[in-house]
């Protein structure tokens, strides 16, 4: 069990190795994470992702990095990464490497869940957004109501799902929904836990629901 002179690379090693959690009070800090500085995703040409960013959904060009190596593997792969601005600071960014595909979806994971999302100040934007998407021929999901906020959701050149959302909540009670995550988060790990030693019992075969439905308007009773 490490202790509390051990060092925080010995205390990640030792927990990697065993798959214990380590104890937090023996670790620094966490860092004050401000924001989200970019995510960056495969596209298919650079040219084609500049023109959906840029000139549809309006996001400027902002920054571009070229090498012939990985800085963070060190392995050759030639590329260009490119960058686009926020509002808030923050950036969206990409990897072109010459081969004209785009990556690959996840063979077990439906596409509607990985995805991306941008915040818009109001539910006309997210309107007038969706009319300039569908002048271009992209398809457009939404205005879709969830209730703390609305969304449309499309997809990009490169297969990347992504969002608009309209916060509708206000701080006070985004605040007030925050006190019962914990308890929520907490009630569903049990429930997976029972879970599962069903259906490794062979007495379950069906999808794990949570315990509560906090959109019933969807999908009637099931």
């Amino acid at each position: 069990m490490p202790t509390a002179s051990a060092s925080p690379q010995a205390i990640s090693q030792v927990s990697l190795s065993t798959g214990a959690r380590p104890d937090l009070a023996t670790l620094p800090p966490p860092a004050a994470i401000q924001q989200l500085h970019h995510y960056a995703y495969k596209a298919r040409d650079a040219e084609e992702t500049r023109h959906f960013y840029e000139d549809i959904l309006g996001l400027p060009l902002y920054h571009i990095i070229q090498s012939d190596h990985v800085p963070s593997t060190g392995e050759y792969c030639p590329y260009t990464h490119f960058f686009f601005r926020l509002r808030d600071g923050s950036f969206i960014a990409f990897f072109d490497i010459g081969d004209d595909e785009k990556a690959l979806p996840s063979p077990n994971t439906p596409l509607w869940i990985n995805h991306i999302a941008f915040r818009v100040d109001s539910v006309q934007e997210l309107e007038n957004t969706k009319a300039r998407l569908q002048a271009h021929g992209v398809e457009v999901l939404g205005v879709t109501d969830h209730h703390i906020f609305k969304s449309i959701y499309f997809f990009d050149p490169n297969g990347i799902r992504l969002e608009l959302s309209a916060q509708l909540a206000d701080a006070v009670q985004m605040a007030r929904e925050s006190t019962t995550a914990h308890a929520r988060l907490a009630e569903w790990t049990a429930r997976k836990q029972q879970w599962r030693a069903e259906r490794a019992a062979g007495a379950s075969s069906t999808p794990l629901k949570p315990q509560h439905n906090d959109r019933p308007e969807y999908g009637g009773k099931r």
